[in-house]
């Protein structure tokens, strides 16, 4: 499970503007790296271009996972992950940076801002925390703990049966 890209963009017309985003192009080699980040922020611009103020979607593209929120505020969020990624965490983040966002930068500067003259600094933070999202997200790890103790009783209940 991996997270390559978190990105904020406003929904402009006719065209994304590109606000604010974090990369992890690390697994990438070195000379990869800034086609990789390219390719992440132009579909990142397309994706919420083509999605409907109001929404939620996850998009495949080549071997990732692209989901997306449109705020009806025409704030929009994009998330790169592989297909492992769990969705809902992704989701739970896209809403989570879009709330503080929208706090800590006045909207009066989203149709004109660039990621040069936005002030917000969460987002590397952000995509480092989230790369777990068993440690990130309560409700993954609360699952993960469930499905680890289903695992032990499992194994007891067959070490039990074996004996007799």
């Amino acid at each position: 499970m991996k997270l390559y890209s978190l990105s904020v963009l406003y929904k402009g017309k006719p065209k994304a503007v590109l606000l604010k985003a974090a990369y992890d192009v690390s697994s990438f080699s070195f000379f990869q790296r800034s086609s990789v980040q390219e390719f992440m922020t132009f579909t990142s611009q397309l994706i919420v271009e083509r999605s409907a103020k109001g929404s939620r979607a996850s998009v495949k593209e080549q071997e990732y996972l692209c989901h997306v929120y449109v705020r009806n505020d025409s704030l929009a969020g994009v998330v790169i992950a592989d297909s492992e990624y769990p969705s809902r965490v992704a989701f739970t983040l896209l809403e989570k940076v879009l709330d503080e966002f929208s706090k800590h930068v006045d909207r009066i500067e989203w149709p004109v801002g660039s990621p040069a003259t936005i002030n917000y600094t969460a987002l590397d933070g952000h995509l480092s925390r989230y790369q777990n999202p068993r440690e990130a997200d309560p409700m993954t790890k609360v699952q993960a703990e469930l499905d680890e103790t289903k695992i032990i009783l499992a194994r007891k209940q067959n070490s039990c049966c074996t004996i007799m």
